[in-house]
């Protein structure tokens, strides 16, 4: 939706209303989507929940986004975007307006470099990493988390050569009203190859303790993927590292010791013992187009505890797209997670369930879940 057109409809309303910036030369867009699901989830403790969840693709996000074209390549870019839960018509977060993105970018005939809250290259690639876009309920790499949007970053990324694009984060920790001595930044590092059929990439991110924590570790996440376009579907592989699981009171890995958005101050304590305890993730995953409209998929994953400790899961999933148009979905999918004795992973979806279940329900539990919704883009 063009800002000119929302502009000129304000102005036949109110003849006297006057906005500047957001004339036919602006480049001024307005998008965002809704994505709204039924949800269910059943645990082999017999406890179940049933709700009407926002984001199980995508999180339900209004945006603003702009470019000036400055000549010879050269262009100024930015992006505000703010999340809603459709549900309840509540912000995605209460303590800033624009939770998702808020930067500025100078783009050159080399590449981007952008300075603001910004999306993790880690997620970017969602739709290289599964059939789902990483995003359902059964996804596993989802499930563990995903390192997905950082303040106060420089990023710049490259122009796309012979197939290949880099990019690299330096997200700032800032002073929010306490000292900052000793605490580092979090560097982000990504590559990606597309070429024919294929496509091949890595991205990954390191986060080290403040210096007066007492747990040297640092958070690491370190993602690598493969696809394959066999023709009427993609074939998808991804490998996984990380350390950054941590239990709270739902669940014993129903948390990440550095924050997946950001807050406070992008920053790792360096207090949780968890930090030592690393995982390997595995999932494969592929789609086929039965019509021009309906796709399906299935997908399986492994979560393994390296140290040791049976904190472990299994997760798989079948699911599928309906094209009603090309603004609005239709979708549906079917889910199951498996929790090693001494785990608590629970279902995750791109916004966080308002109807999850929590604790003993959770903890060394199998869990089922189905998800019914709509996704609509505008």
């Amino acid at each position: 939706m063009k800002v000119s057109t929302l502009c000129a409809c304000l102005a036949a309303a109110c003849p006297t209303l006057a906005l500047a910036g957001t004339g036919p030369d602006s480049g001024v867009t307005i998008y965002g989507n809704f994505d709204e699901y039924i949800g269910y989830i059943r645990s082999d403790s017999g406890a179940h929940v049933l709700g009407l969840n926002d984001g199980a693709i995508l999180r339900s996000r209004l945006g603003f986004r702009g470019a000036e074209d400055l000549g010879n390549g050269w262009q100024v870019r930015y992006t505000l975007e703010l999340g809603h839960n459709a549900d309840t018509g509540t912000s995605a977060e209460s303590t800033r307006l624009f939770d998702r993105q808020a930067w500025i970018g100078i783009e050159t005939p080399i590449g981007e470099l952008r300075l603001g809250r910004q999306n993790t290259d880690i997620f970017l690639i969602g739709g290289a990493i599964d059939y789902t876009e990483r995003t359902t309920f059964g996804s596993v790499v989802n499930t563990f988390g995903v390192p997905s949007r950082y303040e106060n970053d420089v990023s710049f990324k490259t122009v796309r050569r012979a197939g290949l694009q880099g990019s690299v984060h330096y997200a700032l920790p800032e002073n929010d009203g306490v000292s900052v001595r000793g605490r580092h930044p979090v560097v982000q590092l990504a590559v990606d190859w597309q070429g024919g059929p294929w496509r091949a990439g890595y991205a990954g991110l390191r986060a080290w303790a403040e210096d007066a924590g007492t747990v040297r570790t640092a958070i690491r996440y370190d993602n690598a993927y493969l696809n394959y376009k066999y023709g009427r579907g993609t074939l998808y592989a991804a490998v996984l590292r990380s350390n950054n699981s941590t239990n709270n009171a739902n669940g014993w890995n129903a948390a990440s010791i550095l924050s997946n958005i950001g807050s406070p101050n992008n920053g790792v304590a360096g207090t949780d013992p968890h930090a030592r305890r690393f995982y390997n993730i595995w999932q494969l995953s592929a789609d086929f187009r039965v019509t021009p409209r309906l796709r399906v998929g299935v997908l399986y994953g492994r979560l393994r505890d390296t140290s040791g400790g049976g904190a472990g899961a299994a997760g798989c999933n079948a699911g599928t797209y309906y094209e009603l148009s090309k603004r609005t979905t239709l979708y549906g999918f079917a889910s199951r997670l498996a929790n090693e004795a001494r785990a608590g992973f629970r279902f995750s979806s791109s916004a966080a369930p308002s109807a999850n279940l929590a604790g003993a329900d959770v903890n060394g539990r199998a869990l089922a879940g189905l998800q019914l919704g709509i996704l609509h883009r505008f």
